[in-house]
């Protein structure tokens, strides 16, 4: 196939990747680093690093835009970078001690999580409770734009999502993801954050996830420019049409949608590991 057919259908893959990771929250690199390794039998080393590239894309492309409609909480995500830099670069050291078969393994087992946990019914929690002494020490309570106003929201249980965040940060360093699935979880479901700020938020801080281990995969000759620069376009743009779309959409419906994607992609992934071919 001629390298410009190639570059045109990478760059069509990326934008429904960005589009999808904009509009779920869980970033593109979940359908970036299976889409490479699959159907254009990329070495999953630099899938990973192409996808981080995207990564930091997507999060550049979305993030402007929920920060100035009101629904990323930057200090909640300041703070809770703190843990998801050294969580990327703990990952990517990691990432060079293992076989691409143990990544790919980890990757599937990773995403077919994801998918599960993608159809799960929200909850949109609001003020009710005290709030955490660190969350009220820091300023971390915040307000979020709804039909009716602003609505107020009360940060719970900081050192839980602090932790829950490491954890992703190490996901994302080994596995080029902007592990949205865990920062989403930590913020929606153990800080109580609103499932839109959630989103948004994890948005916002994907980018500088995956730009503190990037660095590594580029040292060590993963980040093809060739191959990063039509995915990273593509991403940008679906990025962007998406932070367009959230407010308008019932995102529980495209997550559903996600979610199948996701778990096939898992599914040929582990397909692919066990017997071999990677």
């Amino acid at each position: 196939m001629p390298v410009h057919d190639i570059t045109i259908l990478l760059f069509l893959g990326a934008l429904a990747a960005g589009l999808l990771g904009a509009l779920t929250g869980l970033g593109g690199g979940a359908i970036i680093v299976p889409l490479l390794t699959i159907l254009f039998h990329v070495d999953i080393r630099y899938a990973v690093g192409t996808s981080l590239v995207s990564v930091i894309a997507t999060s550049s492309g979305a993030a402007a835009a929920y920060v100035k409609e009101g629904y990323s909480n930057i200090r909640v995500g300041m703070l809770l970078e703190i843990a998801t830099t050294i969580g990327a670069i703990t990952g990517a050291f990691i990432a060079g001690l293992v076989s691409p078969t143990a990544v790919a393994v980890i990757f599937g087992i990773v995403l077919l999580h994801t998918a599960w946990t993608s159809t799960r019914p929200r909850v949109e929690h609001i003020a009710g409770g005290p709030s955490d002494p660190i969350a009220l020490k820091l300023r971390l309570d915040s307000t979020y734009p709804t039909p009716d106003g602003p609505q107020h929201y009360q940060v719970q249980h900081v050192p839980l999502g602090f932790g829950l965040m490491y954890i992703a940060g190490i996901l994302s360093g080994l596995l080029g993801i902007g592990s949205g699935v865990v920062k989403v979880l930590a913020m929606d479901r153990a800080m109580h954050l609103p499932f839109k700020v959630s989103t948004t938020t994890s948005n916002f801080m994907i980018g500088v996830t995956a730009a503190a281990s990037a660095g590594i995969y580029l040292h060590r000759g993963y980040i093809v420019p060739g191959l990063a620069f039509p995915v990273m376009l593509g991403v940008l743009a679906g990025a962007l049409a998406g932070a367009r779309m959230l407010p308008h959409l019932h995102t529980q419906k495209l997550r559903v949608v996600f979610s199948v994607l996701v778990a096939a992609l898992a599914v040929e992934l582990l397909l692919n590991a066990f017997t071999g071919k990677i």
